[in-house]
């Protein structure tokens, strides 16, 4: 090689690496628009503590009215009682300026127009009366969480650059979990991502003795796939992270609606049901974690993180007792507790054997040699065959979980754990709980799923019902003593026969009362409420009152749960709705109460003709809401979804190159063995009608969840493909 082809050569690599570099850098822009929002979640990360918090306008961030201090040892109670106080005193001077008031005003009525522009108008103050808010400090956890993060960084840092992902998406966990391995949200989610169970099984194991969640090193490399994914199909990275809080579909449903992927644009007008406070500033948020991780010694002094986590696994060859396994390997207990998070607590106290082909975490000072030999020679009598069962109750009227956990003989954390519940408060009358262990049956009656027959059911407290397999409306309504024809009418139903699993049913004039306020109170983020630096979501209304069930609120949850689901399932403002993979015409007309041929003549559809994905089309909703329908679609697309990833999960990605004769029908179902459905979800935007030879089509790789998960480190091309899904896949014709 001569010394010019040389020279071109390192001008080559150099600009390369300056051009990698730069994407890098603007792959999370900050609009100056956007500096001011910034600026408040640095103030709430590293200058209020939770003994405080900002009382601000929810829209305006820039408009700071006060910092609140609470009493030492302060009860909830009194603390709700002075952020009350506070937004009352706070909502009566915005009221006062808002008739124009602007003479002989005190000094504390000065203050507060102070914080606004000098020209600000009646209608602005008026409104601002409305959104007063209180987001609690979070310096002390955040600061705890970048000392934290010293365990996990390393492992973080090398699994994003394996996925060519940005380095920035190391602060991510301190906005969703403090870096806490622990946490659970008061939604469901859980682990240092917070992921919740639905995404979750996307990519790990969760059951009752498994929940890999919990475990940092696995839920970082799923959250690096749910990540990199969401880049795909929503085209920045601004909204990619914004689709971690509130879907990828949602993401790009706003862009469409706004015809731009700005993300000022999006978190300044885009307005929709389920877009709250939390989804709206979550971009802004993580830029200000970003801030705050990379320079802590500026807002914190000078900080000892954590040492970084290491260890190695060795895989359990048979299902074992934690206490067999701490004897062979000479490891205590409370070192592999610590090193195992994503074992669940009914296999540490015994109720559940340690699965076969666990990777069992040890310290990385350990022989690995040395503990494989010794799990081989572990002798039979100590090796099982089969996992323990688990018994269920039905809860009955009077009855309390720590009583059924006294009964039982088990914790009350460890049924919370089994059941995934998040407060000991919180169970209704014929909800169905797992009994975690084998020898609960002969300490208490068992119940089934469903009582016999003829036996009566008291209301629940909440006057919500949801409707389990096999039920009819008959049978509900004689199973709580109601007239049918009052079922009937309560939940404006069309037709009584078409009910289905998950559906959540009024049984009560309260229950539709409650309904109906829960649904327009959720869109505004105006309770006083206490969040962490985890969870974002928690910037909203924490407390979920039984009567949000319905409407809104149930839409908004049933979308959360499909949130790595970039499909749209909304209906449009002109009543339309775009076709999605594993639908028909009967689907649409069955979640709407009508005849396919009210929908054929509406589309001008000739009989026989199938939908096609992504065809939009018009609807009729004479016969049903559109949040009912919305509901069923969601229900059913979840209930399709579990039944696939209970028996596979995500290992990967590869890109498949078109070839003439090809089709992403021939793709599906005989070449890769993947779900139309979910390679729709990977490729959202390709027409699946008219693929052209050439086009780049990516290939979700999937695996059986009884084989072994392979190594990380191969993320983008590894695993086996997924057998045959034929039975799920003929659901889309």
């Amino acid at each position: 090689m001569t010394i010019k082809q040389v020279c071109l050569f390192l001008v080559a690599c150099l600009v390369a690496t300056v051009s990698v570099a730069a994407e890098q850098q603007n792959s999370f822009p900050r609009p100056p628009e956007l500096e001011p929002d910034i600026r408040f979640w640095t103030r709430v990360y590293t200058e209020v503590d939770t003994s405080g918090g900002l009382v601000h306008d929810a829209r305006h961030l820039n408009v700071v009215y006060e910092v609140v201090r609470f009493r030492e040892n302060s009860s909830r109670r009194a603390r709700r009682q002075l952020i009350k106080k506070a937004k009352r005193r706070y909502r009566h001077i915005l009221l006062k300026l808002a008739r124009g008031q602007r003479q002989n005003l005190s000094a504390e009525e000065q203050r507060v127009l102070a914080l606004w522009p000098a020209d600000v108008d009646k209608r602005t103050l008026r409104s601002a009366a409305r959104h007063l808010r209180f987001q609690l400090g979070q310096a002390d956890k955040f600061r705890a969480g970048l000392i934290r993060s010293g365990a996990w960084a390393n492992h973080i840092e090398n699994t994003l650059s394996e996925l060519d992902l940005p380095a920035e998406i190391i602060a991510l966990p301190h906005v969703e979990s403090s870096y806490n391995p622990r946490a659970y949200s008061n939604v469901g989610a859980a682990g240092l991502w917070q992921f919740t169970r639905s995404t979750g099984r996307r990519y790990l194991r969760i059951d009752s003795a498994v929940d890999e969640r919990m475990d940092p090193f696995k839920a970082t490399v799923a959250a690096a796939r749910l990540l990199k994914n969401n880049r795909a199909v929503t085209g920045s990275w601004p909204l990619a992270m914004t689709g971690y809080n509130h879907g990828a579909a949602g993401m790009r449903r706003a862009a469409r609606t706004l015809g731009t992927t700005d993300i000022v644009t999006v978190v300044r007008r885009y307005r929709s049901r389920t877009f709250g406070f939390a989804s709206r500033n979550f971009y802004v948020a993580f830029l200000a974690a970003v801030d705050v991780h990379y320079n802590a010694e500026k807002y914190f002094g000078r900080l000892e993180r954590d040492q970084p986590a290491e260890s190695k696994t060795v895989k359990v060859p048979a299902y074992m007792t934690v206490g067999t396994l701490s004897r062979v390997l000479g490891i205590d207990r409370a070192t592999l507790r610590a090193h195992n998070l994503a074992l669940r607590p009914a296999v540490w106290n015994g109720n559940k054997h340690v699965p076969r082909g666990y990777e069992l975490r040890i310290p990385a000072n350990e022989a690995l040699g040395s503990a494989e030999a010794a799990l081989a020679a572990i002798a039979p009598k100590d090796r099982y065959r089969k996992q323990k069962r688990d018994h269920f109750y039905k809860v009955r009227t009077g009855d309390t979980l720590g009583g059924i956990a006294a009964r039982v003989g088990v914790g009350v954390d460890d049924l919370m754990a089994a059941n995934n519940l998040r407060s000991r408060h919180r169970i209704r009358i014929g909800q169905v709980l797992r009994l975690p262990g084998p020898d609960t049956k002969s300490k208490i009656t068992l119940a089934s799923v469903r009582p016999p027959s003829g036996v009566r059911l008291s209301i629940p407290a909440d006057g919500f019902y949801t409707v389990q397999s096999g039920d009819t409306l008959s049978l509900i309504a004689g199973r709580f003593a109601i007239d049918e024809q009052q079922l009937v009418r309560l939940n404006q139903f069309s037709n009584k026969h078409r009910i289905y699993p998950g559906q959540v049913l009024r049984l009560t004039e309260s229950a539709v009362a409650s309904a109906e306020s829960a649904a327009s109170a959720v869109s505004e983020p105006t309770a006083e409420v206490e969040t962490g630096a985890g969870s974002q979501s928690a910037s909203e209304p924490t407390e979920v009152t039984m009567a949000e069930k319905t409407g809104t609120f149930l839409v908004a949850q049933a979308q959360a749960t499909l949130a790595a689901d970039p499909s749209d399932y909304s209906v449009s403002d002109g009543q339309t709705i775009e076709v999605q993979a594993a639908e028909t015409l009967g689907h649409y007309a069955e979640w709407l109460g009508l005849r396919a041929s009210r929908l054929r003549e509406l589309n001008d559809m000739r009989y026989r003709k199938p939908v096609v994905i992504g065809q939009r089309l018009r609807l009729d909703f004479s016969r049903a809401s559109i949040e009912d329908f919305e509901q069923r679609r969601l229900a059913y697309h979840r209930a399709l979804q579990d039944e696939f990833f209970a028996q596979f999960r995500i290992v990967g990605t590869q890109t498949h190159t078109v070839r003439r004769g090809d089709s992403l029908w021939i793709l599906s179902q005989r070449t890769y063995d993947v779900p139309i459905w979910l390679l729709r979800q990977y490729n959202p935007d390709l027409d699946f009608n008219t693929v052209l030879p050439g086009t780049a089509v990516t290939i979700p790789l999937m695996q059986d969840r009884a084989e072994p998960a392979p190594p990380h480190v191969s993320i983008q091309c590894c695993g086996t493909q997924a057998r045959s899904a034929t039975n799920l896949l003929t659901l889309s014709y």
